[in-house]
């Protein structure tokens, strides 16, 4: 079957974790084809290296996102100079009609639900424990249902006129949004925006929406390419849409889904209003504007919760998140992300291999990762394991990451002011955690080292890991972190903060500490480090445990068995009525409306007049 990816800020442009996975996800489904929407964040993301394309992949489509918005997006030919074209306003009754979607749009987002997730307090983990899980197949609120309607007509009309992107930062939609701020039955923190907070706003709106003005929404019902030859590269000769993230990404998928009827798969290993909350807790943004980010952002996980034929969280945690944003839990299904565990055989199968006294952090620089707490906590440890040594082994720092280039210069301050340099000694057994990892310390190191992955201490991920006997994870907030499994494939004991999706990662294979507390921390990395068989009890486990749940081989099953019963579940199309093929479809295909209590999706065009709530 042919299938619509749609990305953003990663795969092909991006190298990462996110991008191999996705670069693996494709190679292994090889008997499918390809099309790749991406959006990215601008120009330089473009000209980053590209991951090569296997040959299945047909085209690939780039979109940016977070850029200058000074320009319309790139678009085909159609009425009025094609979907956008050039003008730089709309006539009398396009203004009418863009007014009354924004409206409704605006009245959407600002509408307070008694049923939503509440923002947090500001430096704290966003959670779900105290809020109340809404009523099985209630209906879904008002202000979701004026937001819904909103959206799709902003799309309609982008789609028929274009110009959105002007409009939407146009002074009626100020006035408009100004007006739903202040609005009977609005949140309490957006009554009080004022001029600088509605600009600020309309400011990320603009960059947020602009997918649906996208020439990617090109169809067999002919509608957006007046005057152009039809190229069946667009989202309506996908058999199926499949979102890696929510937000902005899946915009495309659920207008090709109200456009075409294409099913939609959406994968998300982070929720991106829980992102959202942790991001405005670092962003100078006042607090009427990140009130209506999350309003915007929490109306769009919805809308996509509601709308997708299958989401797949990448963990539990992200499956609670999306059951509370409104999510059908029927629709749900946990398909964890696909490590390459070959890559870690050897360091797996040989787990002693590591200096005893020896622990390693490994991952990307950000205040998130709290290395200060970890520092702190390993101060204990010193004080009660003399011989004890720690490695922060960290990525490269991207050029222009000014945070975590600050972040790690503080925590390189900290370290040396809590652990002054000492004499050398010999090292006894594995190698060695001095600048040269030679057998002996040199005379100034000090018990904790900061390296960079890739240098001559750490030149392989998979040595880094080997060469500890414990890892640590010290985060005060994670979604799903790879390298904890990654640790875990490698046949180590871990240490973890109870944040994100640590404890389904680790199970019983390792010890998960409260956040936040260096002394809870220290006793349970010495309880390791003094207890050589628990540590090979445990990493064995905890490599088995990988292996049972975090491979390409299971993450590929797992999508390759929901590609084919989403498909099942469709009515024919008529792009895909292939003469001379042999059981191209299922019987059930062919069978319109609903069946064996599954909805079934129909196409916009078919649905009567007025209803929103196409399936």
């Amino acid at each position: 079957m042919r299938i619509g990816l749609l990305t953003e800020g990663g795969y092909p442009y991006v190298t990462g974790e996110s991008a191999l996975w996705c670069d693996r996800l494709v190679r292994g489904l090889a008997s499918h084809t390809f099309d790749l929407y991406s959006l990215t964040g601008g120009p330089g993301e473009e000209a980053a290296d590209r991951l090569p394309l296997p040959p299945h992949v047909l085209s690939t489509h780039t979109a940016a996102l977070w850029g200058a918005g000074d320009e319309e997006p790139r678009r085909g030919g159609g009425r009025n100079g094609g979907w956008g074209g050039s003008r730089s306003g709309y006539g009398r009754r396009e203004r009418r009609r863009f007014e009354a979607a924004f409206t409704e749009f605006a009245h959407g987002v600002c509408a307070a639900d008694p049923d939503a997730v509440p923002e947090p307090e500001p430096g704290r983990e966003p959670g779900l424990g105290a809020v109340q899980e809404p009523v099985r197949g209630q209906e879904r609120a008002p202000g979701a249902g004026r937001f819904a309607a909103g959206l799709y007509a902003l799309a309609e009309l982008a789609r028929e006129y274009g110009g959105l992107p002007t409009a939407l930062r146009s002074e009626t939609a100020l006035r408009v949004l100004e007006s739903a701020c202040r609005a009977p039955g609005a949140r309490g923190a957006v009554a009080a925006a004022g001029l600088r907070d509605h600009l600020a706003f309309i400011e990320w709106m603009e960059r947020f929406l602009r997918p649906l003005s996208l020439d990617w929404y090109d169809g067999p019902d002919g509608r957006g390419t007046v005057g152009v030859p039809e190229t069946g590269r667009g989202l309506g000769y996908a058999d199926l849409c499949h979102a890696l993230s929510g937000g902005p990404a899946a915009l495309p998928g659920l207008l090709a889904k109200r456009f075409f009827g294409t099913p939609l798969l959406v994968t998300e290993h982070a929720v991106r209003l829980r992102a959202h909350y942790l991001e405005a807790a670092e962003a100078p943004l006042a607090t009427p504007v990140r009130a209506l980010l999350a309003g915007l952002h929490g109306r769009l996980a919805g809308e996509i919760g509601r709308r997708a034929d299958l989401l797949a969280p990448g963990s539990a945690h992200v499956r609670r998140w999306q059951e509370k944003c409104g999510a059908d839990p029927a629709r749900l299904r946990t398909v964890h992300p696909g490590m390459d565990a070959a890559r870690f055989a050897e360091a797996g199968e040989h787990e002693d291999s590591g200096d005893p006294a020896t622990l390693a952090w490994i991952g990307r620089v950000e205040p998130a990762k709290d290395l200060v707490a970890l520092l702190h906590a390993f101060a204990g440890i010193r004080h009660r394991r003399p011989d004890a040594r720690l490695r922060i082994i960290v990525t490269p720092v991207r050029d222009g990451d000014a945070t975590a280039a600050a972040y790690l210069a503080t925590c390189r301050d900290l370290a040396g002011r809590l652990f002054p340099a000492e004499p050398a000694g010999p090292q006894e057994g594995g190698t060695g955690t001095g600048a040269e990892g030679t057998g002996t310390r040199a005379v100034t190191e000090r018990p904790v080292s900061f390296e960079e992955l890739g240098g001559p201490g750490a030149p392989t991920l998979e040595e880094a890991y080997a060469s500890s006997a414990v890892v640590v994870l010290s985060s005060v907030a994670e979604g799903f972190p790879v390298g904890l499994v990654e640790a875990m494939l490698c046949a180590r004991a871990t240490v973890s903060t109870d944040v994100g999706a640590v404890v389904e990662i680790v199970g019983g294979t390792g010890l998960v500490v409260p956040p936040r507390n260096p002394k809870a921390f220290a006793d349970a990395c010495l309880a390791l480090l003094r207890d050589p068989e628990r540590r090979r009890r445990l990493g064995a486990a905890a490599r088995a445990r990988a292996l049972e749940l975090f491979t390409v081989e299971q993450n590929l099953a797992a999508y390759r068995g929901a590609y084919l019963e989403l498909l099942s579940h469709a009515p024919v199309r008529p792009h895909r009525t292939t003469p001379g093929v042999l059981f191209a479809h299922p019987a059930e295909a062919h069978v319109p409306g609903r069946w064996a209590g599954r909805p079934v999706a129909i196409p916009a065009s078919a649905a009567a007049p007025g209803d929103l709530d196409v399936r």
